[in-house]
């Protein structure tokens, strides 16, 4: 048995699994397959020929604790999901943020709210994309990464699985980093290979390398490779390697 508001038009393009909520407003396109035990919250709005797979959670509100430092008024804006985005299994995505058309966010992700994710995208299983994050055309993330709050990935990035990104240099300690939190910014066609560190406010220039592993203190030089603990540059990117 499935509970859906009355004002929610499903039409018969439309595929139910069971014991699924959809809240009030929430707008449905042609085409859409939602799994079981989904819960769609208020005025979300889905595009044509989107997949959601069992357990998703789609438009949840975000609910800062006492202590956090995101400062919210009042309820966000509701979630939008483009033609053919695909969510997977048990994935939580918040109010507040775009996914653009034909973007995979796998399984067991999470995305928060104010993000804004481009076409074409790939989220892997367990990602985890904070607020304040804004995500290009055809970005990779893999497994398991982390992608922290106000930072920028541009269009064609590559992120390994098991990345960090870090924003604060005062890890959550004195009034002065409130004006100091940044993200990495990691341009166009830029590759950050697995488990590697980018600390905050750093710039992985066009078609930089990272090695896995590396742990980025300063920004890069475009189309270099670099590797290390801090990083630093070894060499130029081949160029049958460059977009």
């Amino acid at each position: 048995m499935n509970s859906i508001h009355s004002t929610v038009v499903v039409n018969d393009s439309v595929t139910l699994g069971h014991f699924n909520v959809i809240g009030e407003n929430v707008k449905i396109g042609e085409n859409v397959t939602i799994g079981n035990h989904v819960t769609i919250y208020d005025g979300t709005v889905i595009g044509n020929g989107v997949r959601i797979a069992d357990g998703a959670v789609l438009g949840k509100q975000p609910s800062p604790g006492k202590t956090s430092t995101v400062k919210l008024s009042g309820a966000v804006a509701p979630l939008q999901l483009g033609d053919d985005v695909t969510i997977g299994t048990n994935a939580v995505l918040y109010a507040g943020s775009t996914i653009g058309s034909s973007t995979l966010v796998a399984d067991l992700a999470s995305v928060r709210e104010n993000v804004e994710i481009g076409p074409e995208c790939i989220v892997g299983r367990g990602v985890t994309v904070e607020n304040y994050v804004k995500i290009g055309r055809r970005v990779k993330i893999q497994s398991n990464a982390y992608i922290t709050a106000y930072t920028t990935l541009e269009d064609f990035v590559f992120i390994a699985p098991c990345v960090t990104t870090t924003n604060d240099n005062f890890m959550g300690r004195t009034e002065e980093r409130f004006d100091k939190i940044k993200g990495a910014v990691v341009k166009r066609a830029a590759r950050v290979g697995g488990a590697s560190i980018l600390l905050p406010g750093v710039v992985v220039e066009e078609e930089t390398f990272v090695a896995a592993g590396a742990l980025v203190t300063k920004d890069t030089e475009q189309k270099t490779v670099v590797k290390g603990f801090p990083a630093k540059p070894v060499r130029m990117v081949e160029e049958r390697e460059l977009l």
